[in-house]
C-alpha cells in the first residue's frame, strides 16, 4: 500500500496544528503546575509549528506567549521566595 503526496501533506498539516494547540494547553497549564518543565516545552514546540507553517498560527503564538509567562511566574517566583517552589500559605 502507498500512501500519496497529499495524504502525506494532509499528515503533516494535521501534525504542525497539533503542535501549535499542545504549546498552547502546556503553556496554559505551566502557568498553574510544573512550569520550569512545561514552559520550554510550549515555546519549542511553538517555534517548531510556527517554523513549519502551521495554519493555527494564532494558537502557536498564544503558546509562545503562554511559554514566555511560565519562565517569568518562575523568575518572580525564584527571586521573591528565592526557592522554586510555590508556597500559598506564608
Amino acid at each position: 500500500m502507498e500512501v500519496t503526496a497529499s495524504a502525506r501533506t494532509r499528515t503533516g498539516t494535521r501534525d504542525v496544528d497539533g503542535m501549535a494547540v499542545a504549546s498552547f494547553v502546556l503553556g496554559l497549564l505551566g502557568l498553574l503546575v510544573l512550569n520550569i518543565v512545561l514552559g520550554p516545552t510550549a515555546i519549542v514546540l511553538a517555534g517548531l509549528a510556527l517554523w513549519r507553517g502551521t495554519a493555527r498560527r494564532g494558537r502557536a503564538l498564544l503558546g509562545l506567549a503562554l511559554g514566555v509567562a511560565d519562565l517569568v511566574v518562575l523568575a518572580t517566583v525564584f527571586t521573591s521566595s528565592g526557592a522554586v517552589i510555590w508556597n500559598f500559605g506564608g
